[in-house]
């Protein structure tokens, strides 16, 4: 399954979208809608549980696209209902690249007051000791996926009502958790008490939305209302409206700072802020802290294009599209022998070679995992005639794994983990090689003094790796923290 970005090997990538509705007609049509506009989130299976009072509980959960699955009449006819939530994945806790259908969310528990079913975005951090603790207690586990974990402790809890039982549970999960659940006649939406990952409101006709993204509430025509707010727990029904609960004790947000720089769709808004404006004034930033000399300011497609406007806008070089993708790269592709496979890059890029011959070049990309990718690129560019090759990369270096719901390398394996900015730039072969400076992000986001080292106002480990919620499991596993300072 291919991911969205042409560089599957080497971008961090997201690992759910969530969607949920509830008041509307045939409310899994938009859900599936909705999961469309998510897909960037998710691109390996996807899931929808829907509500009907004559049908009960329905559910679908299918491998790939969304548009492959949940575009026929015939799959949509099994989901009935006005109240409906759904998923979108990429694993990342439980089997990566091993999925099996049973750990394709939505998840569904018959509790003693009714059914429920959940969808979680995001990582819990203390899942494995959870794991163990209710295995030893009798639960029984049918999937890899730590968001079971939350149907399990949901069920063990002698609350009286689901929303009730999902409190109990959550306040037991540490980690980062945007969630959308169902019951027989609520729509229920939380985030985590830092606000890690992202979930907004919507209202369509008299229906409430649940979306990871703005862009989910924009394909069904849904209107905009608010974000969740960190620690936030929302139940929603057609008759009531919007109820706010507050189940955790009140702490500093700490959204995370990479859904500015890549995981977020451009066209999507996050606290009232456009994200392709702010990656716009991220190459802004660059261009002010890293300025060079050159003839051509080049995106890497798709995501480093905002910034590569706003760098080109700022050094006044001009901006051009040096590289260009392939959009059709989907999986009806021929088999890729190993002849083909060595091609690599060049299936999904091709560069512009009248317009790079003989110049100096600037390369403007989101992000430098691995950056096996990035030598790929330097030697099409070169192949092409380019005089000089520069990268400014739209973030800092990436020398942190995440443990909040990102599909992270393991330490050792990211490049600015053991290499200096000099050291990187020798290694990929480049005339120059520039980062952001953290606080050029922060300024780029809108905090106009930086970050607050003392209480940063984001959460940025895969950078700083100042991580907000210990990551238990992994310290328990051998992972060394960074030292206080």
């Amino acid at each position: 399954m291919p991911p969205a970005h042409p560089f599957d090997d080497d971008k961090l990538k997201e690992e759910c979208g969530i969607f949920g509705v509830v008041g509307v007609t045939d409310a899994a049509n938009f859900v599936a809608l909705g999961l469309h506009a998510l897909q960037h989130r998710g691109q390996e299976a996807g899931g929808i549980v829907s509500y009907h009072p004559d049908h009960g509980f329905n559910s679908a959960r299918r491998f790939g696209y969304v548009r492959d699955n949940f575009t026929s009449q015939k799959l949509m006819e099994t989901l009935p209902g006005e109240l409906a939530i759904g998923h979108v994945r990429y694993s990342t806790a439980g089997s990566k690249g091993q999925t099996q259908i049973r750990d394709v969310q939505p998840f569904f528990g018959e509790f003693s007051m009714g059914g429920a079913a959940i969808a979680h975005n995001g990582n819990i951090t203390n899942a494995e000791a959870l794991r163990r603790e209710l295995i030893e207690r009798g639960s029984i586990f049918q999937s890899s996926s730590d968001s079971e974990c939350i149907i399990h402790l949901m069920a063990r809890s002698l609350q009286r009502n689901i929303p009730e039982r999902m409190e109990d549970a959550l306040r037991r999960v540490e980690g980062a958790f945007s969630v959308v659940a169902m019951t027989r006649t609520k729509l229920i939406g939380v985030r985590d008490p830092l606000g890690v990952r992202p979930l907004v409101l919507g209202k369509i006709g008299d229906g409430w939305v649940l979306s990871s993204e703005t862009c989910g509430l924009d394909i069904i025509g849904a209107d905009y209302v608010r974000e969740i707010e960190p620690g936030e727990m929302v139940v929603i029904t057609a008759e009531h409206g919007v109820e706010s609960i507050r189940p955790f004790r009140p702490q500093k947000s700490r959204f995370c700072i990479f859904e500015h720089v890549y995981f977020s769709r451009p066209d999507s808004i996050i606290g009232d802020r456009s994200v392709y404006e702010t990656r716009r004034q991220i190459g802004v930033e660059l261009a002010r802290e890293t300025p060079i000399e050159a003839d051509l300011v080049c995106p890497v497609p798709d995501s480093g294009t905002p910034a590569a406007i706003g760098y080109a806008h700022e050094s006044g070089i001009p901006y051009g599209m040096g590289i260009i993708r392939n959009q059709y790269m989907g999986r009806t592709f021929i088999e890729p022998t190993e002849q083909i496979r060595n091609m690599g890059v060049r299936l999904k890029l091709n560069v512009n070679r009248a317009l790079i011959k003989g110049k100096r070049v600037v390369l403007v990309d989101d992000s430098v995992v691995r950056g096996t990718t990035s030598r790929k690129i330097k030697e099409m560019i070169l192949d092409a005639g380019a005089a000089e090759v520069h990268f400014r990369i739209a973030s800092p270096p990436t020398a942190w794994p995440c443990f909040y719901g990102v599909d992270t390398p393991q330490r050792e394996k990211l490049l600015a983990a053991t290499m200096s900015e000099d050291e990187m730039r020798d290694h990929l072969g480049v005339d120059s090689l520039k980062f952001i400076s953290l606080d050029g992000l922060y300024r780029a986001v809108g905090e106009a003094s930086g970050r607050d080292a003392k209480s940063p106002q984001y959460c940025d480990a895969c950078f700083s790796g100042e991580y907000p919620v210990k990551p238990s499991d992994m310290v328990e596993k051998g992972f060394q923290m960074k030292a206080a300072e």
